[in-house]
């Protein structure tokens, strides 16, 4: 029987997973730890990120607000300070919340002088948030120093001791991400964060807040063993993908755009070479290498879980596992994270509710209604009896988890995606836009996915006769209806959900009013 009182908090991030890389979704991948966790929880098969990449998908998550209401719209691009998140409110209730792994959250240079070393690194911490260890892809002091205390040696460029091994044993014939790194399973950036997160469990006393992240299975590509062996390209689907890459550029300026940047050499993190284009073979064996990342993390999951068991915080325990957004993975010719395709956004959400109100969803999937990665922090405030600040975008999940649907609940889901370059202008350049008018904004429901530009033109997929989304319909008379009707639930999601600061309050003779708003 459930314990009926949640004391601890797991809220467990991983990075670049995609949603049907579940087996308990039917995918050939296996995840024995997390399917397990599903039939003591409760999954959502129709749940979305609202934003990309890293950084800023990870702050929709933690402060439960669309891009276009915290604005920290890139990797590097300064949040506000004044917004207030998870960690901060969970304080509130006495938690501390400790951190491993990273939130890729640059801080408000407000303030700051310059030469301060925070303005020169885009991978800072949520504010609220105690570190216990950050490992990242740009900052791993901690794992790459318990790998030299173990005999490692480090490239004069650390982080190169995530690529496979040069001259590693069937390498050349089967795929280069082949190649396992030189660290083993047991040394590897994902052990480290699970014994991290183990230790801490074992020692800290309930109750506490952990927030988990695992940079895995974002690429480099390369799984150590025995997971570079675990899935056989051959048993491994290509990318769907039109044709050749200029029928599929003909789809979308944009996509034109980013599949020629996807041909520069090095545009994916740990292969230097042109991913876009690669033969058949690379592109199977890079997916089996994704697929062994993820089974390393499931395997490091199990043992966090289980450890949770053996110290008798399981039935005491709020579990929730997500993703900050999905990867391509060749869909269209594209790799990583970008853009307004299903592939870039649709990820995993996983809870484990230990009370017992939640008995009657255990073991079932939401896959009628939407989720948002937004909802995230209104579901644990709500679970902890904590009022949900009006900041929040998201709605509580609670009544799904007590098998409940709720009266009022959204019929899509929103994302955006900021393509500016700060740096370069080769969006701005190649479009002559300015960098504010580099967006673009999807609403996606059941039928069809409406993807609006600023200036560049819309696309429209019919999702029932086109799945892959490989036909837009935007310009195609016979659907002008439903894109005008798409642009309206757009504009009509915009005004509901635009920042309400103090829009919900007024200053009377009487004194102060202050209003909850029901935002579905």
């Amino acid at each position: 029987m459930s314990n009926n009182e949640i004391k601890n908090i797991l809220l467990i991030s991983v990075d670049q997973w995609r949603a049907e890389c579940l087996s308990s979704a039917g995918h050939m991948v296996q995840t024995p730890n997390l399917d397990q966790l599903a039939t003591d929880g409760l999954a959502f098969r129709k749940h979305y990120t609202q934003c990309l990449p890293c950084g800023p998908s990870r702050t929709s998550l933690l402060t439960s607000m669309y891009a276009m209401n915290h604005r920290h719209v890139s990797n590097g691009t300064p949040l506000d300070s004044s917004f207030t998140n998870i960690a901060l409110e969970a304080r509130k209730k006495g938690y501390e919340p400790t951190l491993y792994g990273y939130t890729d959250t640059p801080v408000d240079p407000r303030g700051r002088d310059l030469n301060d070393p925070d303005l020169k690194t885009y991978c800072g911490v949520m504010p609220g948030f105690r570190v216990g260890s950050l490992v990242s892809e740009e900052m791993a002091v901690d794992w790459f120093g318990e790998l030299e205390a173990k005999g490692y040696k480090l490239p004069d460029n650390q982080f190169d001791i995530t690529l496979g091994q040069k001259g590693y044993p069937g390498a050349e014939e089967r795929g280069s991400s082949y190649a396992a790194p030189q660290y083993d399973k047991d040394s590897s950036d994902t052990a480290f964060i699970a014994d991290k997160l183990i230790n801490y469990i074992t020692i800290h006393r309930e109750p506490w807040f952990l927030h988990g992240v695992f940079l895995r299975p974002h690429p480099p590509l390369f799984a150590p063993e025995p997971y570079n062996k675990m899935y056989d390209p051959n048993d491994i689907a290509m990318p769907h993908r039109a044709d050749n890459v200029d029928v599929e550029k003909g789809q979308h300026p944009y996509l034109d755009y980013a599949l020629d940047k996807m041909a520069d050499n090095g545009a994916y993190m740990g292969h230097d070479n042109n991913v876009r284009d690669l033969p058949d073979h690379e592109i199977k064996q890079m997916r089996a290498a994704y697929y062994g990342l993820i089974s390393e993390v499931d395997d490091q999951l199990g043992r966090v879980i289980q450890t949770l068991k053996d110290t008798e915080q399981y039935d005491k325990t709020l579990i929730i596992f997500t993703s900050d957004h999905a990867e391509q993975l060749g869909d269209h010719w594209l790799w990583g994270k970008l853009g307004y395709f299903d592939e870039s956004s649709h990820i995993p959400l996983i809870i484990r509710d230990p009370r017992n109100e939640a008995d009657t969803s255990r073991g079932q999937t939401v896959d009628t209604h939407f989720s948002e990665a937004i909802d995230i922090m209104p579901t644990i405030l709500d679970l902890m009896d904590q009022q949900v600040p009006m900041q929040c975008d998201g709605h509580s999940l609670r009544p799904f988890l007590e098998g409940k649907i709720p009266e009022r609940w959204r019929n899509e889901v929103h994302w955006e995606f900021d393509f500016r370059d700060l740096e370069n202008f080769s969006a701005e350049e190649k479009f002559d836009l300015t960098s504010d008018q580099c967006v673009m904004t999807i609403i996606r429901d059941d039928d069809f996915k409406y993807v609006h530009f600023t200036t560049l033109p819309p696309l429209l997929f019919d999702l029932k006769a086109d799945p892959e989304e490989n036909t837009n319909l935007a310009a195609d008379i016979a659907y002008q209806a439903t894109v005008l009707a798409y642009t309206q639930k757009m504009l009509s999601w915009r005004q509901n959900y635009a920042s309400r600061r103090m829009s919900h309050m007024k200053i009377t003779p009487a004194g102060l009013i202050e209003r909850d708003y029901l935002r579905i």
